[in-house]
């Protein structure tokens, strides 16, 4: 029997989570998929700066698998930029942070700085 899936955090939904070429006349065949948990390990470690562990620490999963899922949303990127394809954002194994029953280490993640309003506090 497989091992259950461990949930990963994910602090925000991206706000725009489609993306492609301008050009849309030419024939556009299936999309590249880049689920929820790729999205925020490209956000926290190109956008934000963080490293691999400190990354891994903030989405509650091992260092190694942090480099696994960045290794994958990269490649996907290039085929998206590289073959003129449509990226789409959507799906994965996670929850948001708000989501979780741990308010402390909610109110101590990265993504307070994003928040407009603080969904913890209740």
């Amino acid at each position: 029997m497989a091992r259950p899936r461990k949930w990963r955090k994910v602090c925000t939904l991206p706000q725009i989570n489609k993306f492609g070429p301008v050009d849309i006349s030419k024939d556009i065949n299936e999309p590249i998929i880049m689920t929820v948990e790729e999205y925020e390990t490209i956000r926290l470690m190109d956008l934000e700066g963080l490293n691999q562990e400190e990354s891994a620490s903030v989405m509650g999963v091992a260092r190694s698998t942090i480099q696994r899922i960045y290794d994958d949303a990269r490649k996907k990127i290039a085929k998206s930029l590289v073959n003129g394809k449509i990226l789409k954002i959507e799906g994965g194994s996670y929850k948001l942070c708000s989501d979780f029953n741990d308010k402390e280490s909610c109110s101590e993640c990265i993504c307070n700085k994003y928040r407009q309003y603080d969904e913890c506090a209740e």
